[in-house]
Protein backbone atom coordinates (compact mmCIF):
# COMPACT_ATOMS: atom_id res chain seq x y z
CA UNK A 1 0.00 0.00 0.00
CA UNK A 2 1.29 3.49 -0.40
CA UNK A 3 2.07 4.53 2.83
CA UNK A 4 5.09 6.66 2.81
CA UNK A 5 3.30 9.83 2.87
CA UNK A 6 6.36 12.34 3.36
CA UNK A 7 7.30 10.98 -0.63
CA UNK A 8 3.75 11.33 -1.55
CA UNK A 9 3.43 14.95 0.05
CA UNK A 10 6.91 16.00 -1.44
CA UNK A 11 6.10 14.82 -4.87
CA UNK A 12 2.08 16.20 -5.10
CA UNK A 13 4.12 19.59 -3.47
CA UNK A 14 6.91 19.88 -6.23
CA UNK A 15 5.86 23.09 -8.64
CA UNK A 16 8.07 24.36 -11.74
CA UNK A 17 8.13 28.36 -12.15
CA UNK A 18 7.08 29.18 -15.68
CA UNK A 19 7.29 31.91 -17.90
CA UNK A 20 4.48 32.96 -20.36
CA UNK A 21 5.12 34.95 -23.38
CA UNK A 22 2.93 36.00 -26.54
CA UNK A 23 4.89 34.89 -29.89
CA UNK A 24 5.56 38.05 -31.40
CA UNK A 25 4.19 37.14 -34.50
CA UNK A 26 1.14 37.40 -32.98
CA UNK A 27 1.07 40.81 -31.59
CA UNK A 28 -1.94 43.19 -32.99
CA UNK A 29 -1.33 45.98 -31.15
CA UNK A 30 1.21 49.03 -30.35
CA UNK A 31 1.70 47.38 -26.65
CA UNK A 32 3.52 44.89 -25.71
CA UNK A 33 2.53 42.50 -22.82
CA UNK A 34 4.94 41.62 -19.97
CA UNK A 35 5.18 38.35 -19.29
CA UNK A 36 3.27 36.32 -17.24
CA UNK A 37 4.53 34.05 -14.07
CA UNK A 38 2.85 31.17 -12.93
CA UNK A 39 4.61 28.53 -10.33
CA UNK A 40 2.59 25.30 -11.90
CA UNK A 41 2.06 22.09 -9.83
CA UNK A 42 3.78 19.31 -11.77
CA UNK A 43 1.09 16.75 -11.00
CA UNK A 44 -1.76 19.55 -12.78
CA UNK A 45 -2.31 20.19 -16.47
CA UNK A 46 -1.21 23.67 -18.28
CA UNK A 47 -5.58 23.83 -19.00
CA UNK A 48 -5.90 23.76 -15.08
CA UNK A 49 -3.66 26.39 -14.45
CA UNK A 50 -3.61 28.94 -17.83
CA UNK A 51 -7.03 30.87 -17.67
CA UNK A 52 -5.40 33.85 -16.29
CA UNK A 53 -2.33 33.34 -18.71
CA UNK A 54 -5.54 33.77 -21.70
CA UNK A 55 -6.94 36.69 -20.40
CA UNK A 56 -3.31 38.50 -20.46
CA UNK A 57 -2.59 38.00 -23.77
CA UNK A 58 -5.32 37.99 -25.43
CA UNK A 59 -6.45 40.81 -25.92
CA UNK A 60 -3.24 42.03 -27.94
CA UNK A 61 -4.07 39.05 -30.64
CA UNK A 62 -6.17 39.66 -33.45
CA UNK A 63 -9.46 39.04 -32.42
CA UNK A 64 -10.27 37.36 -36.53
CA UNK A 65 -7.28 34.97 -36.32
CA UNK A 66 -7.88 33.56 -32.65
CA UNK A 67 -8.16 30.19 -32.72
CA UNK A 68 -7.93 27.96 -29.39
CA UNK A 69 -4.81 28.85 -27.16
CA UNK A 70 -1.51 26.58 -27.51
CA UNK A 71 1.75 26.15 -25.50
CA UNK A 72 5.26 25.69 -27.20
CA UNK A 73 8.37 25.73 -26.37
CA UNK A 74 11.26 26.26 -28.48
CA UNK A 75 9.18 24.68 -31.51
CA UNK A 76 7.64 21.71 -29.81
CA UNK A 77 4.14 22.13 -29.51
CA UNK A 78 3.27 21.00 -25.45
CA UNK A 79 0.78 18.18 -25.26
CA UNK A 80 -1.95 19.84 -22.87
CA UNK A 81 -3.12 15.94 -21.81
CA UNK A 82 0.75 15.42 -20.42
CA UNK A 83 0.63 16.33 -16.97
CA UNK A 84 3.13 19.37 -16.58
CA UNK A 85 5.78 17.90 -15.19
CA UNK A 86 6.07 15.07 -18.06
CA UNK A 87 6.66 17.83 -20.36
CA UNK A 88 8.99 19.52 -18.10
CA UNK A 89 10.94 16.60 -17.74
CA UNK A 90 10.89 15.65 -21.42
CA UNK A 91 11.44 19.12 -22.95
CA UNK A 92 12.90 21.70 -20.76
CA UNK A 93 14.98 19.76 -18.09
CA UNK A 94 18.10 20.66 -19.57
CA UNK A 95 16.71 24.40 -19.65
CA UNK A 96 16.79 27.35 -17.08
CA UNK A 97 14.33 28.43 -14.53
CA UNK A 98 11.74 29.36 -14.96
CA UNK A 99 10.93 28.14 -17.68
CA UNK A 100 10.06 29.96 -21.01
CA UNK A 101 6.70 28.93 -23.04
CA UNK A 102 5.47 30.59 -25.71
CA UNK A 103 1.81 31.50 -26.20
CA UNK A 104 0.03 30.98 -29.33
CA UNK A 105 -3.58 32.09 -30.30
CA UNK A 106 -3.60 31.24 -34.35
CA UNK A 107 -2.56 28.05 -36.36
CA UNK A 108 -3.61 25.18 -34.28
CA UNK A 109 -0.90 23.01 -34.71
CA UNK A 110 -3.84 19.67 -35.51
CA UNK A 111 -1.71 16.90 -36.55
CA UNK A 112 0.45 17.92 -32.99
CA UNK A 113 -1.55 18.19 -30.10
CA UNK A 114 -5.67 17.65 -29.45
CA UNK A 115 -8.13 20.20 -28.70
CA UNK A 116 -9.21 20.97 -25.39
CA UNK A 117 -11.94 23.55 -25.33
CA UNK A 118 -13.22 23.20 -21.52
CA UNK A 119 -12.12 21.74 -18.42
CA UNK A 120 -14.38 18.91 -18.40
CA UNK A 121 -12.23 17.78 -22.18
CA UNK A 122 -8.95 17.38 -19.07
CA UNK A 123 -11.47 15.43 -16.78
CA UNK A 124 -12.52 13.26 -19.07
CA UNK A 125 -8.73 12.21 -20.40
CA UNK A 126 -7.74 11.91 -16.75
CA UNK A 127 -10.71 10.11 -15.69
CA UNK A 128 -10.23 7.66 -18.52
CA UNK A 129 -6.33 7.61 -17.98
CA UNK A 130 -7.22 6.45 -14.09
CA UNK A 131 -9.48 3.92 -15.18
CA UNK A 132 -7.24 2.35 -17.63
CA UNK A 133 -4.65 2.03 -15.30
CA UNK A 134 -6.73 0.58 -12.56
CA UNK A 135 -7.64 -2.04 -15.33
CA UNK A 136 -4.24 -2.88 -15.80
CA UNK A 137 -3.63 -2.99 -12.03
CA UNK A 138 -6.66 -4.62 -10.81
CA UNK A 139 -8.88 -5.64 -13.82
CA UNK A 140 -10.80 -2.61 -12.97
CA UNK A 141 -12.61 -3.49 -9.95
CA UNK A 142 -11.26 -0.62 -7.72
CA UNK A 143 -12.19 2.19 -9.70
CA UNK A 144 -15.78 0.30 -11.38
CA UNK A 145 -16.43 -0.09 -7.43
CA UNK A 146 -16.42 3.30 -6.21
CA UNK A 147 -19.45 5.56 -6.57
CA UNK A 148 -19.67 8.83 -8.76
CA UNK A 149 -18.72 11.03 -5.91
CA UNK A 150 -15.93 9.55 -5.28
CA UNK A 151 -14.73 9.61 -8.97
CA UNK A 152 -15.35 13.67 -8.05
CA UNK A 153 -13.62 14.24 -5.21
CA UNK A 154 -10.59 12.47 -7.17
CA UNK A 155 -11.02 14.83 -9.84
CA UNK A 156 -12.00 17.65 -7.65
CA UNK A 157 -8.47 17.25 -5.48
CA UNK A 158 -6.39 17.27 -8.49
CA UNK A 159 -8.13 20.43 -9.87
CA UNK A 160 -8.02 22.20 -6.84
CA UNK A 161 -4.61 20.66 -5.63
CA UNK A 162 -5.64 19.40 -2.28
CA UNK A 163 -3.52 16.40 -1.46
CA UNK A 164 -5.59 15.08 1.54
CA UNK A 165 -8.83 15.57 -0.97
CA UNK A 166 -7.17 13.58 -3.74
CA UNK A 167 -5.44 11.11 -1.32
CA UNK A 168 -8.36 9.77 0.41
CA UNK A 169 -9.60 8.39 -2.41
CA UNK A 170 -6.37 7.47 -4.67
CA UNK A 171 -5.00 5.22 -1.70
CA UNK A 172 -7.69 2.76 -2.58
CA UNK A 173 -6.25 2.62 -5.87
CA UNK A 174 -2.73 2.30 -4.89
CA UNK A 175 -3.87 -0.49 -2.50
CA UNK A 176 -3.00 -4.24 -3.10
CA UNK A 177 -5.91 -6.50 -3.70
CA UNK A 178 -5.96 -9.48 -1.19
CA UNK A 179 -2.72 -9.04 -0.70
CA UNK A 180 -1.43 -9.65 -4.22
CA UNK A 181 0.70 -7.26 -6.11
CA UNK A 182 -0.45 -5.14 -8.94
CA UNK A 183 -1.21 -7.56 -11.56
CA UNK A 184 0.77 -4.79 -14.20
CA UNK A 185 2.64 -1.96 -13.48
CA UNK A 186 0.98 1.39 -15.96
CA UNK A 187 3.60 2.99 -17.20
CA UNK A 188 4.81 5.46 -20.21
CA UNK A 189 7.95 5.83 -21.62
CA UNK A 190 8.74 8.89 -23.45
CA UNK A 191 11.57 9.92 -25.71
CA UNK A 192 11.83 13.49 -27.50
CA UNK A 193 10.76 12.65 -31.23
CA UNK A 194 9.94 9.05 -30.59
CA UNK A 195 6.85 7.14 -30.01
CA UNK A 196 5.99 6.52 -26.49
CA UNK A 197 6.62 2.95 -25.15
CA UNK A 198 3.55 1.11 -23.27
CA UNK A 199 3.04 -2.04 -22.71
CA UNK A 200 2.33 -5.22 -20.23
CA UNK A 201 4.21 -5.66 -18.33
CA UNK A 202 4.21 -7.53 -14.61
CA UNK A 203 5.52 -6.68 -11.03
CA UNK A 204 7.20 -10.30 -10.50
CA UNK A 205 8.28 -13.22 -12.56
CA UNK A 206 6.04 -16.16 -12.35
CA UNK A 207 8.83 -17.77 -9.20
CA UNK A 208 7.94 -14.35 -7.22
CA UNK A 209 10.96 -12.59 -7.62
CA UNK A 210 10.26 -8.64 -7.80
CA UNK A 211 11.09 -6.72 -11.14
CA UNK A 212 13.20 -3.33 -10.93
CA UNK A 213 12.77 -0.57 -13.13
CA UNK A 214 16.03 -1.78 -14.53
CA UNK A 215 14.48 -4.54 -15.54
CA UNK A 216 11.64 -3.16 -17.63
CA UNK A 217 14.23 -0.71 -19.21
CA UNK A 218 16.26 -3.27 -20.52
CA UNK A 219 13.23 -5.45 -21.83
CA UNK A 220 11.52 -2.46 -23.84
CA UNK A 221 14.53 -1.12 -24.34
CA UNK A 222 17.30 -3.57 -25.60
CA UNK A 223 19.22 -1.30 -27.86
CA UNK A 224 19.94 1.18 -25.34
CA UNK A 225 22.86 0.56 -22.89
CA UNK A 226 22.36 2.28 -19.59
CA UNK A 227 25.26 1.82 -17.45
CA UNK A 228 27.58 4.60 -19.50
CA UNK A 229 26.11 7.51 -18.37
CA UNK A 230 24.67 7.98 -21.40
CA UNK A 231 21.05 8.77 -20.94
CA UNK A 232 19.31 9.94 -17.96
CA UNK A 233 16.03 8.47 -16.57
CA UNK A 234 13.74 10.64 -15.06
CA UNK A 235 10.40 10.20 -12.70
CA UNK A 236 8.88 12.74 -11.14
CA UNK A 237 11.69 14.94 -12.06
CA UNK A 238 13.94 12.64 -9.94
CA UNK A 239 16.78 10.14 -11.46
CA UNK A 240 15.32 6.91 -9.28
CA UNK A 241 18.27 4.16 -8.65
CA UNK A 242 17.61 1.69 -11.21
CA UNK A 243 17.63 -0.94 -8.80
CA UNK A 244 14.27 0.09 -7.15
CA UNK A 245 11.16 -2.25 -7.38
CA UNK A 246 8.88 -1.52 -9.87
CA UNK A 247 5.87 -2.07 -7.65
CA UNK A 248 7.17 0.90 -5.23
CA UNK A 249 7.57 3.06 -7.64
CA UNK A 250 4.43 2.80 -9.03
CA UNK A 251 2.66 2.78 -5.92
CA UNK A 252 4.68 6.32 -4.63
CA UNK A 253 5.92 7.77 -8.02
CA UNK A 254 2.79 7.36 -10.52
CA UNK A 255 1.40 10.43 -11.54
CA UNK A 256 -2.48 11.34 -9.84
CA UNK A 257 -3.53 9.61 -13.43
CA UNK A 258 -1.79 6.42 -11.69
CA UNK A 259 0.65 5.73 -14.55
CA UNK A 260 4.34 6.08 -13.98
CA UNK A 261 6.05 8.41 -16.44
CA UNK A 262 9.45 7.78 -17.61
CA UNK A 263 11.12 10.22 -19.56
CA UNK A 264 14.53 9.07 -21.27
CA UNK A 265 16.86 11.81 -21.94
CA UNK A 266 20.60 11.24 -23.68
CA UNK A 267 22.90 13.60 -21.69
CA UNK A 268 24.77 16.22 -23.99
CA UNK A 269 28.25 15.78 -23.47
Amino acid sequence: MADDREILRELWDGCIPVCFVLSPDELYTMDHPDPYYLLIPRQSYFPLMTDKVQRHFVKYTDPEGQTEMWLEYEGQPLRWHYPVGVLFDLYGSGANLPWNITVHFKDFPEEEILHCQSREAVESHFMSTVKEADALKHRGQVINGMQKKDHKQLWMGLQNSKFEQFWAINRKLMEKQSDEPFKHIPFRIYQVDKPIIQRLYHTETEDGTRLTLSDLLQEMLPDTNFDNGEFQVVIQGLNPPVNTPLHWLSEHFSYPDNFLHITLAKILS
